[in-house]
């Protein structure tokens, strides 16, 4: 019988089971008006899925137009290296762009919205966004980018970046986007893993109100790739740029001088094979080092652009809004690809949801009438801590659905997110995913199913997720294991670049044979914790290196803080483990409390109470810090990671990617 190495343990038979603690939520219905007018209605596609498997993601690629017909939906002869769609041939460019022309041409593509308030909204119809794609994509050749040619991106939520994504998609170059929050070490580390000789950024952009200068990180990036470089450089800027004494070296070029050059350029998309690679994405790995997830171009774009059609409900007339930054999968995936390959209107915003004032997203929302609104649940915890006045007092009933997605949401917010965001009419879509799947697997389609807050819901139709304990048996429902998926889909990963042996030992070696070349043998472990319920709902616990060894009991973090979210008066709460002499590890909790609060000892007691009535006493926090705010990068994620270092006293490692760094020395002293 094999013994798994899970969540950093080793485990013999019977030991160290993840537990589940916290009690089952109400059931919420999506109204029939939206079920009428649904993209997916049907409750028996799940039915349906299951019988025809793999043949059913025809349906999926039957949403693209294809240069050449495939021969076979699923090569699963070499596992765990499974190819879709083999034979088929196709652009991922024409399919956002070019196949839109005739009926959308003149329709928004992308409505941009930049930080300062003071600046005008720029539009992108589909018909400027081809042709400035098309003029990109021209002088990229003329560059002496080449097919299968790595271009790297390092840039902010400006248009540029998709334009430039899709252009290296039409001449057959896969991108590589680095996010701009990112050092300069990270940026010449990806390139040189990469072998990128060219890159595209920019001068600067905005946050918070200021000018940031961003070309001279992206400079001192450059110094460090280890070999010759081209650059093109986006003016974003203007005048508000020059205080920052910028100029283009000899292997640098002004983008705007190069769209100018190529005016009017057509340049024809390049026939793919489904199997060619469409970009690559650097994520943290178990040893340090980034790793380069190579996407494809069939299977990940007939992904996306089905489960923006059947989670997201996208429609050609939507107005869809996500508030994912491009950097990110989320952006790749749910700002660029699936929604124009659908032909909707997708919004791009470049600041915060906070400035100049904590109403900017909803009168962004209103603004643009959003029909879908795809954000974080910590973006949402924040809207709660701010105050519901803030949306209320814009008109939100645009809002069709409301989706979340980066991590698990806790019952309270999403309760608040239900009521105060979508006016209890709108369903939410909790959707569980990651780099590496490439789009959604685990969400309700809200057309068919009801909600669960703090439930992920069940495996999308065609999608076998199991929850497993640490000897490889799927757990009764109500208990708690790790999050499997035993079957391959068209989203995945194919492999890591230029890394065969680690993208197996990463992704496959807990729960496979990874002698056999039976697909059967074959189980994708994505170190998350679960559990599941009898209706095959799913709550995502979290993931492996967040789970807490508590006298024996090894506990979820999202548990706790769910438990810790649910007390009155608290916005926000991170809970990790501090090494401790008897318990192992104890509970230590780092809050925000909501507006018109503050961190007391009443407060403190109550929080503490929360935790022991929803958990148990086993579950009860050692400590309990409040904090005006918790240490997060730039996408919105805590660094859990610096909150271990305080609990533990240690020294705290690398601040650089936070957003706000001086609240770390301030949790210090409070610690």
């Amino acid at each position: 019988m094999l013994k798994f190495a899970v969540y950093g343990y080793n485990m013999a038979e019977g030991d160290g089971q993840l537990e589940a603690r916290l009690e089952e939520q109400a059931v919420f219905e999506p109204s029939e008006s939206f079920v009428e007018q649904a993209n997916v209605s049907d409750p028996d596609v799940y039915e349906t899925f299951d019988e025809n498997w793999p043949e059913c993601w025809e349906t999926a690629a039957e949403l693209l137009d294809w240069e050449s017909d495939y021969d076979r939906v699923l090569d699963d002869d070499d596992p765990p290296f499974y190819e879709w769609f083999t034979g088929g041939e196709l652009n991922a460019s024409a399919n956002c762009l070019d196949r839109h022309l005739d009926e959308r041409g003149d329709e928004a593509a992308i409505e941009w919205v930049g930080e300062p308030t003071d600046e005008a909204d720029r539009t992108y119809t589909y018909a400027e966004l081809h042709r400035e794609v098309n003029e990109f994509a021209a002088a990229l050749r003329d560059l002496g980018v080449e097919a299968d040619d790595v271009v790297t991106m390092y840039m902010p939520m400006i248009p540029e970046l998709p334009i430039a994504m899709l252009a290296c998609a039409r001449i057959g170059a896969p991108h590589s986007v680095v996010f701009a929050g990112f050092s300069a070490d990270a940026l010449a580390t990806r390139m040189n893993a990469a072998e990128s000789e060219y890159l595209v950024t920019c001068d600067g952009y905005y946050r918070r109100g200021d000018p940031l200068d961003h070309l001279d990180k992206a400079n001192g990036g450059l110094d460090d790739v280890d070999h010759d470089t081209t650059t093109v450089v986006v003016d974003r800027l203007g005048p508000n740029g020059d205080d920052f004494g910028h100029g283009l070296g000899d292997d640098q070029l002004d983008y705007g001088d190069l769209v100018a050059d190529h005016e009017g350029a057509a340049v024809d998309p390049v026939a793919r094979d489904a199997e060619d690679m469409l970009f690559l994405m650097y994520t943290s790995g178990t040893t340090g080092e980034p790793k380069g997830v190579k996407h494809t171009t069939g299977g990940y774009l007939s992904w996306v652009s089905w489960t923006s059609q059947a989670v997201l409900d996208i429609k050609p007339d939507d107005t869809y809004f996500c508030s994912a930054d491009i950097g990110w999968i989320t952006g790749h995936s749910y700002i660029v690809y699936g929604p124009l390959s659908l032909g909707t209107t997708t919004m791009m915003y470049e600041g915060t949801p906070d400035h100049p004032e904590r109403d900017r997203l909803w009168e962004i929302v209103e603004d643009h009438e959003a029909t879908q609104l795809y954000t974080a649940p910590t973006a949402i915890r924040a809207f709660m801590k701010w105050g519901e006045e803030h949306p209320d007092s814009h008109d939100l009933s645009s809002l069709r659905l409301l989706g979340t997605v980066g991590e698990p949401i806790n019952p309270r917010a999403w309760k608040w997110y239900y009521q105060h965001i979508g006016d209890e009419e709108c369903p939410i879509v909790d959707t569980w995913w990651q780099t590496e799947t490439g789009g959604m697997l685990v969400t309700t389609l809200p057309g068919v199913k009801e909600m669960k807050p703090g439930a992920a819901g069940p495996p999308l139709p065609g999608v076998d997720v199991q929850i497993l304990d640490t000897l490889g048996e799927e757990v009764e429902p109500g208990r708690a294991g790790y999050l499997t998926v035993q079957k391959p889909w068209p989203g995945m990963l194919r492999t890591l670049y230029n890394n065969d042996e680690r993208y197996i030992e990463e992704y496959w070696a807990e729960y496979s044979d990874t002698d056999s070349d039976d697909p059967d043998d074959w189980v994708y472990f994505p170190e998350d914790g679960a559990k599941v319920d009898e209706d095959g709902y799913i709550t995502v616990l979290g993931r492996v290196d967040d789970v807490l060894n508590v006298s024996g009991h090894r506990l979820g973090t999202m548990e706790i803080e769910s438990a810790i979210v649910g007390v009155e008066g608290v916005a926000e709460a991170a809970v990790v483990g501090g090494n401790h002499d008897i318990k192992g590890e104890a509970v230590h909790a780092y809050v925000t409390t909501e507006e018109g609060y503050e961190g007391t000892d009443e407060l403190r007691e109550a929080i503490v109470a929360g935790v022991e009535d929803a958990i148990g006493p086993i579950a009860r926090p050692e400590q309990v810090v409040f904090t005006p705010d918790l240490p997060k990068t730039r996408s919105g994620k805590i660094m859990r990671r610096l909150l271990e270092n305080i609990a533990d006293g240690e020294e705290l490692g690398n601040t650089s990617t936070l957003r706000n760094p001086e609240i770390v020395e301030e949790i210090q002293k409070k610690a």
